[in-house]
C-alpha cells in the first residue's frame, strides 16, 4: 500500500478561529444558534419547528430503505405522548432504553450504553441547560465531535410515533425522553434516521468523546486482553464489542448471542470459584433483553460456587439484556472489541508520558491515498 500523505488545504478555504469547535465554543451545526433560536421562540410564544430537519418523511427515510409505512407516522411532542415529560428520570442509566424494532442502530445504542457510565462525557454530549419546565420552547441541543471539532446540534422535540408510541428507540420509563432526543440529534447529523441503519460502534464512540479509539480482534489476541480491558475500565474508557456475522441478519443463536450485533461492554471483574480465579466480562444487549445463557449467565449454577459477597456485587437475575461470561467465552463469541478513551494511558500500565494531539486538515481527492472501505483492501488506498 502506498504511504499516506497529508492532503493539501482546499482552495479559498478560510482559516477558522482556533477557539471555535471546542466544547466551550462549539461550531453551530447548519449555522443554527441554539440560544438565539430559543430566545426567538420564547419572545414570539412559539414552539420551535426545525426547518433544517423537519418533522417529515424526508427526515426518516428519504430513499425508503427501512420499508416503513411512513403514512402511519405522526410527529408528536413529548407533552402529547405523556402528561409529565422529563428529559431524565432518576439519573441516566444503560437500562433506560431499548432498541426500536424498525431501525438497525444497535451500534449507536451500544455506544450510548457505554456513554452512560461517564457522567462528565454525558454532560458534554447532552448539556444540562434544557428541560420541559421553565422556558420550554420545544427546542433542544446536543454536542458531538466531528472531524476534529465539537459541533452543537439543534433539534425540535417532535418525535416520530405510531399510535402514540415512539417508532425508534424506546424508553423503559414512559415519560423519560433523553434517549429519543439524543437519537434524533444524531440522526440529523447523519442525514436521516435511515442513515443510522447499520454502522460501526467506533463512529459513535468517537463522536461522543473526540477520544482515541482502539479496535482489537478477539480470535487470537496477542496481548493479555482481560488486563487491558480492566485497565481501560479503571481509566473510564468506553467499551463495546461485536458478535460474529451469521448467514441472516441478527440471528439469535441457541446460546442467546445475536449474530452480527453490537453490544456494550459494561464491566470486567475477577471472582474466586473453588479457590481459582475466574476472569469475567459483563456485556449488555442494546435490545434491553435477550441474554447469553451459558456459563456465568444470570441463572448459571457456577454462581453458587462463589462467595455471597461476590454474588451480591455481580449477579443479577433481571431480564434486562445484561449478562456475565468468562473471558474465554467472550473471545469465542465476539469478533472484536472497541475501546475509546480521552487518553490511551491504559495501553501501558507503567507509562508516565503525557499525550498530545495534532490535527491535519485536508480533503479527499479521487485517485489519492485518502482511503476507501477497509473491506476492499486491494483498492482502499485509492479511495475505492
Amino acid at each position: 500500500m502506498p504511504p499516506p500523505r497529508v492532503n493539501k488545504k482546499p482552495k479559498n478555504e478560510s482559516t477558522p478561529n482556533d477557539n471555535t469547535g471546542t466544547l466551550d465554543d462549539p461550531l453551530k451545526f447548519l449555522d443554527q444558534d441554539y440560544q438565539e433560536l430559543k430566545k426567538s421562540c420564547i419572545t414570539n410564544q412559539k414552539r420551535f419547528v426545525d426547518d433544517k430537519f423537519p418533522p417529515e418523511s424526508s427526515s426518516i427515510d428519504p430513499k425508503n430503505k427501512l420499508k416503513l409505512d411512513l403514512d402511519q407516522i405522526e410527529w408528536l411532542r413529548p407533552s402529547k405522548i405523556v402528561s409529565d415529560p422529563q428529559i431524565i428520570v432518576q439519573g441516566v442509566s444503560r437500562f433506560d432504553y431499548s432498541q426500536g424494532s424498525y431501525l438497525g442502530n444497535c451500534w449507536f445504542l451500544a455506544s450510548v450504553g457505554a456513554l452512560t457510565f461517564q457522567k462528565d462525557i454525558m454532560d458534554q454530549v447532552m448539556p444540562a441547560d434544557q428541560s420541559f419546565g421553565k422556558d420550554y420552547a420545544g427546542i433542544f441541543h446536543f454536542r458531538f465531535w466531528r472531524f476534529g471539532k465539537w459541533i452543537d446540534v439543534v433539534i425540535d422535540d417532535k418525535l416520530p410515533t405510531i399510535d402514540g408510541k415512539l417508532v425508534f428507540v424506546l424508553s423503559k420509563t414512559s415519560n423519560e425522553f433523553w434517549p429519543a432526543l439524543l437519537e434524533k440529534a444524531y440522526a440529523k447529523v447523519c442525514g436521516s434516521y435511515a442513515d443510522m441503519d447499520a454502522g460501526r460502534v467506533s463512529e459513535a464512540l468517537l463522536d461522543f468523546t473526540g477520544g482515541v479509539h482502539v479496535c482489537l480482534e478477539l480470535e487470537k489476541p496477542a496481548i493479555d486482553l482481560w488486563n487491558l480491558m480492566d485497565r481501560a475500565a479503571k481509566t473510564k474508557a468506553l467499551m463495546a464489542c461485536g458478535s460474529h456475522q451469521g448467514e441472516t441478519s441478527e440471528n439469535v443463536l441457541p446460546n442467546g448471542i445475536v449474530q452480527g450485533h453490537a453490544y456494550t461492554v459494561t464491566g470486567v471483574f475477577k471472582v474466586t470459584c473453588q479457590e481459582k480465579p475466574v476472569r469475567l466480562v459483563r456485556v449488555l444487549n442494546p435490545w434491553g433483553r435477550g441474554e447469553w445463557n451459558g456459563a456465568w449467565s444470570d441463572k448459571s449454577s457456577l454462581w453458587n460456587k462463589v462467595s455471597e459477597k461476590e454474588q451480591t456485587k455481580c449477579r443479577s437475575l433481571a431480564n434486562d439484556g445484561e449478562f456475565w461470561m468468562s473471558m474465554e467465552d467472550f473471545t469465542k463469541n465476539f469478533e472484536d472489541t472497541d475501546i475509546c478513551c480521552l487518553r490511551p494511558d491504559f495501553l501501558d500500565s507503567s507509562s508516565k508520558c503525557i499525550w498530545t494531539t495534532t490535527h491535519y486538515n485536508g480533503i479527499w481527492e479521487s485517485g489519492t491515498t485518502a482511503g476507501g472501505c477497509i473491506n476492499n483492501k486491494g483498492s482502499s488506498y485509492i479511495n475505492a
